[in-house]
């Protein structure tokens, strides 16, 4: 199993936790909010590196 696929397994388990918790709403928020914040805190200079990272799996090298 890819990284990718267990980080997605764990939000998808972290959300289905949560949303009893503190309902639906909070809960989307909290998962889709937190991966954008940790992007905005990246400096340029990571973000670029994200981004070439991204595109090579893209184009499947």
């Amino acid at each position: 199993m890819s990284t990718r696929t267990k980080i997605v397994i764990g939000g998808v388990a972290v959300g289905l936790l949560l949303m009893p918790l503190i309902g639906f709403w909070m809960s989307l928020f909290i998962l889709l909010g937190v991966p954008a914040l940790a992007y905005l805190a990246l400096d340029p200079g990571q973000r670029r590196r994200l981004k070439r990272v991204a595109a090579r799996r893209e184009i499947g090298r």
